[in-house]
């Protein structure tokens, strides 16, 4: 276990718990693995398959955060991590197979720290395109609160521009037992 990082993403995230922990781990993965550092732009890009805590040490670790726009969301609810190396034209998906139903947290996370990556981790190569470059883009009003929001989340509804704050969904996609 890198003891440096543990501190650092505890200190970041505010506690110490499991789900930290293979945040963590996912970094000392990608340092074993694919050799990069934390990225001072966005030499290196981070897909995250969840919102749980992990994400945190990926922020606090290697730099790649929701603000510089190499931090991306997507939303499969897997522990799964996937790392892309801009500079070396790498990206390595770092998912965490291991589950440890009958063991206490502290007990857990405790494994998890000192596990070898490649007991923890299915670690694969990925071909995938790296995600482009974050944009800037313009902000504009919105004609219902009065608020800004960036261009490209703002919709026309009824010939005005409105936020997705004040955008009325419509759908008529049929989902389980009834309409979206």
């Amino acid at each position: 276990m890198n003891l440096d990082f543990w501190g650092r993403a505890c200190a970041f995230h505010g506690h110490a718990c499991p789900g930290l922990a293979i945040g963590v781990k996912a970094c000392e993965a990608l340092v074993e693995k694919m050799g990069v550092s934390p990225s001072f732009d966005e030499e290196l890009v981070c897909i995250v398959e969840n919102d749980a805590c992990g994400v945190d040490a990926i922020q606090a670790l290697v730099s790649c955060t929701f603000g510089k726009g190499n931090l991306i969301y997507k939303n499969t609810g897997k522990n799964a991590y996937t790392f892309f190396d801009r500079q070396k034209g790498k990206a390595m998906r770092f998912y965490f197979k291991k589950r440890m139903q009958d063991m206490e947290r502290e007990a857990f996370q405790q494994y998890v720290l000192n596990a070898p990556v490649d007991e923890l981790f299915d670690c694969k190569e990925v071909n995938w395109e790296a995600p482009s470059y974050a944009r800037i883009f313009s902000s504009l009003t919105c004609e219902i609160c009065g608020e800004s929001a960036s261009e490209n989340k703002v919709r026309i509804q009824n010939g005005r521009k409105v936020c997705l704050g004040c955008f009325t969904e419509y759908s008529r996609i049929i989902i389980q037992g009834g309409i979206a």
